[in-house]
């Protein structure tokens, strides 16, 4: 466990600085955090909003989990994983942590109700798309090789499978 200890602290910290900027402080900076009124519909709007940021937030750890413990490394660039990383989430869709933050800036909008929330989100997962597209696949392949190339064959990118894949 001493071992991995620095995974676990890179992980946890490479957690809260880049979804935490991503995911929350930009969109308190765009909204300030002023709850929309949905009037009639504000019941269902907010319990939606509730729904999509904590699932996305249940799956943004997960994700960055599995990467301390299977990848014995951190998501980042910096201390990449040492391993693949296949499980978990993993086994439904290539980029969880991705789509975890998108539904929770989704539920933000439906929270806060911000047309600038609407764009900064578009944005995001744009720049998102075109990162994992020209930056982390290819090295990705280059890192891993077969096994990556597999694992991309058998796991969608951006849409989960409706059942796990089983990959090694």
């Amino acid at each position: 466990m001493a071992r991995r200890l620095p995974h676990w602290l890179g992980t946890l910290t490479s957690l809260v600085v880049l979804p935490g900027i991503i995911g929350v402080l930009l969109p308190w900076l765009i909204t300030r955090w002023d709850v929309a009124d949905w009037g009639i519909m504000q019941p269902l709007a907010m319990g939606l909003a509730f729904v999509l940021i904590i699932g996305g937030a249940w799956f943004l750890t997960h994700s960055y989990v599995r990467f301390a413990g299977e990848g014995a490394g951190t998501p980042s660039p910096l201390v990449p994983a040492e391993q693949l990383v296949v499980g978990g989430a993993y086994r439904f869709v290539r980029n969880p942590m991705y789509l975890a933050i998108f539904a929770v800036l989704a539920g933000q909008v439906l929270f806060f109700g911000s047309l600038w929330l609407v764009l900064y989100t578009i944005v995001i997962v744009i720049a998102s798309v075109l990162f994992v597209r020209f930056y982390e696949e290819p090295r990705l392949e280059r890192r891993f090789g077969e096994q990556y190339r597999r694992y991309r064959a058998a796991v969608p990118a951006w849409w989960p499978r409706a059942t796990p894949a089983h990959v090694e």
